[in-house]
């Protein structure tokens, strides 16, 4: 049996795309990104001491991705697979054995989600994940993405508000209404 108010061993934390270009001075700044970080640090650390297993997502576009204006989707260019904006942010304290998902590196389809063809929740279930916790960035799209993914792949989900951060506000709100419908328990 596991903890419900903290990260346990058997848990795993889910960090969505905490990357430069996410951040302040990227290509996609999101507001609020960097007041997250050492709250996404704390959660990393809290899975350290339980054992738990920590996954990192990234957006990893190839140059011509579909979801960029130039190909005429809705983002400026951000997270370009190589380049310095598709890194995790500086300050980001991953830890050695984090396993890196990489979504969006299709030309021809976009990934919100860290689970959507990735085969996340697969090597979840090989380790024995039984209840995932997420945060990172952002709130209304990726993080919203996975963390309806997550509940329908049967894993109980936690998000970390104070470790999200939305586009927008709005969008935000509406994403955590959504959230709660689809049974994703919010924790601060």
């Amino acid at each position: 049996m596991y903890d419900s108010d903290h990260i346990s061993s058997g848990d795993a934390l889910l960090i969505v795309d905490m990357q430069k270009d996410f951040c302040a001075g990227g290509a996609l700044p999101i507001e609020g990104s960097e007041e997250i970080v050492p709250r996404v640090n704390a959660l990393i650390e809290e899975a350290a001491r339980a054992g738990a297993a920590v996954f990192a997502s990234r957006d990893w576009h190839p140059r011509d991705h579909l979801s960029f204006v130039e190909q005429g989707g809705p983002w400026p260019r951000h997270c370009v697979q190589g380049a310095s904006g598709a890194d995790f942010h500086s300050t980001l304290c991953l830890p050695p054995n984090v396993v890196i998902v990489n979504k969006g590196d299709r030309s021809d389809s976009d990934q919100y989600s860290a689970f959507d063809r990735t085969g996340l929740d697969e090597d979840m279930r090989k380790r024995g994940v039984n209840r995932v916790w997420l945060c990172g960035l952002a709130l209304d799209v990726c993080v919203r993405a996975t963390a309806l993914d997550s509940v329908a792949a049967g894993f109980p989900t936690v998000l970390v508000t104070t470790a999200t951060a939305p586009v927008t506000a709005e969008g935000g709100a509406a994403a955590l209404k959504e959230l709660a419908r689809a049974g994703v328990r919010k924790e601060v």
